[in-house]
């Protein structure tokens, strides 16, 4: 799962970064409005954690660039405001979610989660492949009833593997989908992460390569 968050307060967006982070999500990071909106439609993203009172370019006018654009991202609105009618207002904008600061993290990474299944109906919060079963809200994965400890990068591909449905992902869309921006495009990351995500998951094997197309469930 790839998430932006657009932030001011650069203490609490690193802090939140950090967070999602070890909650096994590829995060970018950005400060202002107009960067935010930058990023937002340059990269695919899953879920947009957007503050609403930026620098630059206020967080509404960025909601509604979005949506104006066609950006598919699902949006959560962050504001140190928390009436009705702010909400009312964040949500006619075309925002998905709404959280009012200060916010408890565990609600934010349960409503990223939720948002980024919406993203993705198609893809139950449990997915079960033969013997191998992933809970991608729980961020958990057993196979044979055997916990299976992934790193962060080893889940997300896994988890990207198994919402494909049989389509081959290359291993550039997975650097999109699971890395962040700072991932060098020439890296063998992807690679020598398939290699491991493989030794855990055991026999028979489970990911199969498709010559000049990349990875598969």
């Amino acid at each position: 799962m790839r998430v932006l968050v657009v932030e001011d307060d650069e203490e609490m967006a690193q802090t939140v970064a950090v967070g999602l982070r070890r909650a096994q999500m590829a995060v970018d990071v950005t400060f202002d409005g107009e960067e935010g909106l930058e990023h937002a439609l340059f990269s695919d993203y899953d879920v947009i954690v957007l503050d609403r009172d930026l620098p630059g370019m206020h967080g509404d006018d960025v909601c509604a660039r979005l949506i104006s654009a066609g950006c598919r991202s699902r949006v959560l609105m962050l504001t140190a405001a928390a009436t009705a009618e702010d909400l009312v207002d964040g949500l006619s904008l075309g925002a998905d979610d709404y959280l009012a600061k200060p916010f408890d993290f565990p609600v934010l990474v349960a409503r990223i989660g939720a948002l980024a299944r919406r993203a993705h109906p198609l893809v139950p919060p449990v997915v079960r492949h033969e013997d191998l079963v992933v809970d991608t809200a729980r961020r958990t994965a057993n196979r044979g009833g055997r916990q299976l400890d992934l790193a962060p990068k080893e889940f997300g591909v896994l988890e990207l593997l198994l919402a494909s449905r049989g389509r081959a992902v290359s291993a550039e869309e997975l650097l999109e989908r699971v890395w962040d921006e700072a991932a060098d495009p020439f890296t063998s990351a992807v690679k020598i992460t398939i290699s491991r995500l493989r030794a855990k998951l055991g026999e028979p094997p489970v990911i199969e390569t498709v010559p000049k197309r990349g990875y598969r469930i």
